[in-house]
């Protein structure tokens, strides 16, 4: 697997560098955004990490660069604590954030669970959970052998929740992607159909455990109940 690590502290890409590769990833670094998007185009990487402050753009603007041609898993890696940076960077198109300091465990962690999660979500038109059973093909959903009928809008919800399995969904892009760009404000929105499509798949709507709620964030699809 290769990995692309985008920061302009020379100690951490040489950590970065010195850890990964001792753990059997194929490495590339680069210092500066404009680097950093062309060697994606170059090595085409499994997975980015990337600083947001960055000496010639913004983190963001390597985000949105990289989103418009690929969906190569980006974890952010950033000093930056406050819940609008990490809004802003998942807006963008990022699928983790992880803050500074960070262990190495930590981080290969989520290096593998966004591994997994790519290739799940290319491998597998057909999402099954204990519950409930998604053909992203056929555009159905069945639960108990027999077809849940959902809405055009439910499904829409549904379906980039689960083409974005395990990963947080932001409510501006839900909005946006759903609504459209008028609509990235209606919050409430949201919490209406999302109440619906628990009712309809849930096995207890008022626990959740494979549509999630990111508090004040967004939505994440677990196609597994997660562990209390």
């Amino acid at each position: 697997m290769r990995v692309l690590v985008v920061d302009d502290d020379a100690q951490i890409l040489r950590a970065m560098r010195i850890n990964l590769r001792a753990r059997g990833y194929d490495v590339d670094i680069a210092p500066d955004g404009a680097s950093a998007l062309a060697a994606a185009a170059k090595h085409s990487p499994d997975i980015v990490l990337l600083d947001l402050g960055l000496p010639d753009m913004e983190g963001v603007e390597v985000i949105e660069g990289l989103r418009g041609w690929t969906a190569v898993p980006i974890i952010v890696l950033s000093a930056r604590h406050s819940s609008s940076e990490k809004v802003q960077a998942l807006d963008a198109g990022a699928d983790d954030y992880v803050t500074k300091p960070f262990g190495m465990d930590e981080l290969l962690a989520r290096l593998r669970a966004a591994a997994r999660r790519a290739v799940r979500v290319e491998e597998a038109p057909v999402v099954r959970t204990p519950a409930f059973t998604v053909d992203l093909g056929a555009k159905r959903v069945s639960r108990d052998d027999a077809e849940v009928r959902l809405t055009p809008t439910e499904w829409h919800i549904l379906e980039i929740l689960v083409r974005n399995a395990g990963r947080l969904v932001s409510q501006r892009q839900l909005l946006h992607d759903v609504w459209g760009p008028a609509y990235q404000s209606e919050t409430n929105y949201l919490r209406v159909y999302l109440a619906q499509l628990r009712r309809k798949l849930e096995p207890d709507p008022a626990h959740p455990v494979y549509l999630i709620t990111e508090a004040g964030m967004g939505y994440r699809f677990e196609a597994g109940p997660r562990t209390p």
